[in-house]
């Protein structure tokens, strides 16, 4: 669609400054891009350059809008999306397009530039409309000069002037609407039967020569895991604990005082409040309450939503006096007599009480005293990890460092990826979801660096050796390998018949020999579409009803089972368009715009193909990062 391509053809800036620009731009320090820097090119389309500082600031421009939808975007994100190739993509739509535009002679005129800067939201002053001071400083806040921004959106305006050239208007010719509607709500029926999995017959039994050929091509299911020789080191904080010197009565005080807060809690409630301009309207409305009238229709009376009642879960000392002592004298899903509030006078109704929390300093001296032991605890632990380290450094081996720092030592003779031994026993692994991880990415014969998991211990793991996966004997897994490879043969046996019985239905244009050879009964089916599933008709049989002409034959699997079903289409309806429907037209429309938008996009492609391109991949990396 057109919208489509304008987007490729535009650039980040414009779309900011339409709505969001004042809000984001010194997250990112864009002015320093442009500070102290030669100008260097990442890429030419014919004669026209797109500088460094100009993908820089496109690309940093792509983080900040994704970073703004939600979630952080990281630069690892940004790699592996691909991010830098699409930005560079887009600036060179826009240069061939700009190209384009120059050999053409478009012009844009002064009065349509400024009226699109006048109209653009970021520049709006005080009052509600364009203010020159707000202008100037918002573009040079973002290093844009004000010919420099005016620069931008008379290219813009150009290119879009282009693009509604190109393709404003296409229409889908209407033979084309007509066949891909016929295609989209065609209805078919079908006689059909179904073959159940016993009819596949008995299977011999294997030879050895298939089982063992069977092991083989499923290795993965048939072999031991991989198993890892490990040593490693543990401290937790239950190894320092004795270690520590006493908590004092000072310091539970102290860290008391310091989180009052946490322990003392002031009762809280969710409010609802309704303003009058008088104290007389309020009393009104408090009597038809009080006659049976609901707080709600008194709002909407008000002309509020039930949605803009809230005021939201307030304590008493964040409303005012008067509103404070009536709001918290009421009990759950009370109304307040008038109150005069800040803007008139007010109704308020308790929709929700939360009671306060008061705990003492006795209440919490056990809780306080384990949460600074954790903290001690902590610091003892980094001073171990630390002196495992120098110890490694130094050249001891994990064992020998181990020893000096006070961590305790661990060795596995062999462990799997499920913490099993190979005897199938639970290995002396931690309970800690962090370790296993680092055992399986460490290198063989390294003496690991010291780590910390969430749970707040440290290890230090080594892998001594590493015992790859082995096929098992074929008669440890006969039972499990015979039980799936008749199981292949019975469905490779019921498919073959299938194709069978859907051939010869082909052969007599109808099901009612094939369906008496294995004593199956035909059925007719309900009216089917392309994208129409149910309990029989799976998506590979409705996809092979739809791709061969009627009185063909096909199969596939049941939609549930282990079944197959033989099928022959009866019968077939093409629905004329829907010409005067209201979704019909809007969704020719739509697909018009999309058939348009691929003449645009031929047209860019085109263009840089004419022109020729260049690109300077090092310089691209050097704005991204993933040269590094």
């Amino acid at each position: 669609m057109l919208q489509k391509m304008r987007g490729f053809a535009k650039s980040w800036v414009s779309s900011i400054f339409l709505g969001l620009l004042a809000l984001a731009f010194g997250m990112w320090g864009i002015g320093d891009i442009f500070q102290g820097r030669t100008s260097t090119d990442v890429a030419q389309v014919g004669n026209r350059a797109i500088s460094l500082e100009e993908f820089q600031r496109d690309y940093r421009g792509e983080m900040r809008q994704r970073s703004q939808q939600g979630a952080e975007f990281t630069p690892e994100m940004a790699h592996a999306m691909e991010l830098g190739k699409q930005v560079l993509n887009r600036s060179l739509i826009r240069a061939a397009l700009d190209n384009i535009v120059d050999r053409l002679k478009l012009t844009v005129s002064d009065a349509l530039v400024s009226a699109q800067i006048r109209n653009m939201q970021a520049f709006k002053g005080p009052l509600g409309t364009f203010d020159k001071e707000t202008f100037l400083r918002v573009a040079a806040e973002n290093d844009f000069t004000e010919q420099g921004f005016i620069n931008i959106i008379r290219g813009e305006t150009a290119r879009d002037q282009l693009l509604r050239a190109v393709q404003g208007g296409f229409q889908m010719p209407a033979g084309y609407v007509s066949a891909i509607y016929a295609f989209q709500s065609e209805v078919r029926a079908a006689d059909y039967f179904e073959l159940p999995a016993s009819a596949a017959g008995n299977i011999a039994a294997p030879t050895d020569a298939q089982l063992t050929s069977y092991v083989k091509a499923h290795s993965a299911t048939f072999s031991t895991p991989e198993y890892r020789e490990v040593t490693y080191a543990i401290a937790t904080p239950d190894d320092v604990m004795d270690k520590l010197p006493a908590i004092t009565d000072a310091q539970i005080k102290q860290q008391y005082e310091a989180q009052k807060e946490v322990y003392n809690i002031p009762e809280k409630r969710e409010l609802e409040q309704i303003t009058f301009p008088s104290e007389a309207d309020a009393k009104t409305a408090r009597a038809k309450i009080d006659a049976g009238t609901s707080f709600a229709q008194i709002g909407k009376e008000r002309g509020l939503k039930d949605n803009e009642l809230s005021i939201g879960t307030q304590t008493q000392s964040a409303l005012d006096a008067a509103r404070g002592k009536a709001a918290f004298a009421l009990a759950e899903n009370g109304v307040t007599a008038p109150v005069k509030g800040p803007f008139g006078w007010v109704l308020m109704r308790v929709t929700k009480i939360t009671p306060a929390v008061n705990r003492s300093l006795a209440d919490v001296t056990a809780e306080i005293t384990k949460a600074l032991k954790t903290q001690l605890a902590g610091g003892k632990l980094v001073d171990i990890a630390n002196t495992y380290q120098e110890a490694v450094d130094g050249g001891d081996t994990l064992t020998d460092a181990a020893k000096k720092a006070g961590m305790r030592v661990v060795h596995l003779a062999s462990l799997d990826a499920q913490g099993l031994a190979a005897d199938g026993s639970k290995a002396n692994v931690p309970a800690d979801p962090d370790f296993m991880p680092q055992v399986l990415q460490a290198e063989v014969g390294e003496e690991g660096e010291p780590f910390q998991t969430k749970a707040g211990n440290y290890y230090a793991v080594k892998v001594d050796g590493v015992t790859p996966p082995k096929l098992k004997p074929l008669d440890v897994v006969r039972a499990q390998a015979t039980e799936e490879w008749t199981a292949q043969q019975k469905q490779k046996q019921l498919e073959a018949k299938a194709k069978a019985l859907a051939e010869q239905a082909t052969k007599d244009g109808n099901l009612a020999g094939a369906a008496k050879a294995v004593g199956a009964t035909v059925k007719k089916s309900p009216g089917l579409q392309r994208q129409m599933t149910g309990v029989l008709f799976s998506p590979a049989l409705v996809t092979s009803l739809f791709a061969k002409p009627a009185g063909v034959g096909v199969y596939g699997p049941a939609a549930q089972g282990d079944g197959y079903v033989v099928a022959v289409t009866t019968g077939v309806l093409h629905l004329p368009p829907p010409a005067a429907n209201p979704n019909f037209q809007a969704g020719v429309e739509r697909a018009g715009a999309e058939m348009g938008s691929d003449l645009t996009m031929s047209l860019a492609a085109a263009a840089q193909k004419k022109q020729g391109v260049t690109i300077h991949q090092d310089r691209v990396n050097q704005v991204t990062g993933e040269g590094s």
